[in-house]
């Protein structure tokens, strides 16, 4: 039975080698995979989702606002997948997460997605927000704090190397922009103030 699934961790976790080795597994039992990532995350290349242990594959792209029942019917019309893979899902919206809820339920094929649970703030991403509300399944993949203990939070740093505490949810980085903490040094990082969204 297709079930949606959201596979969620801090950055650096290895959300996409997990998704890789995922559709991997499934293509080399002859089963066939569609993956697609966010357009605006274009680290790897436009339409190409890559970990930093440096394994790479194609994707299709999702905008904002794009309808992805209708992309992944589209996709089925072309021939059988037999699971859908979506990686940065935090740059979904609500709407595609019921799209992609949808697609599950009505087309019978297993979605997979894969991305942040929270922002630099302490936020829930939309997307994410949606999945821990809308998924079958949910599954965390860990990574730890320079403490040791499991890291649950991200801080995004400035070009002098300081937590930044304000900015746009949005900002694709990596190692270079953010960095995964526990809780405790995440506050310590953020100057132990409350954060509040400004809008």
């Amino acid at each position: 039975m297709a079930k949606l699934y959201f596979h969620y961790s801090t950055m650096n976790a290895g959300k996409s080698t997990l998704l890789l080795q995922a559709s991997y597994n499934y293509r080399e039992r002859g089963m066939a995979t569609y993956l697609m990532t966010a357009r605006l995350d274009t680290r790897a290349g436009a339409g190409r989702i890559a970990s930093r242990i440096g394994i790479a594959d194609d994707a299709d792209l999702f905008a904002p606002g794009e309808d992805l029942f209708a992309k992944i019917a589209r996709r089925l019309d072309r021939g059988h997948v037999d699971c859908v893979f979506v990686d940065e899902a935090q740059f979904l919206d609500q709407a595609q997460v019921w799209q992609l809820a949808r697609a599950v339920d009505d087309l019978g094929v297993p979605v997979m997605c894969y991305g942040l649970r929270v922002d630099f703030r302490g936020e829930l991403f939309p997307g994410s927000a949606a999945l821990l509300a809308l998924a079958d399944e949910m599954r965390e993949a860990r990574t730890i704090c320079h403490c040791g203990k499991k890291a649950t939070m991200v801080v995004r740093m400035g070009d002098d190397g300081t937590p930044l505490t304000e900015g746009a949810q949005v900002q694709v980085g990596g190692n270079e922009t953010y960095v995964s903490l526990c809780r405790k040094h995440w506050r310590e990082a953020m100057g132990d103030q409350p954060v509040t969204s400004s809008g």
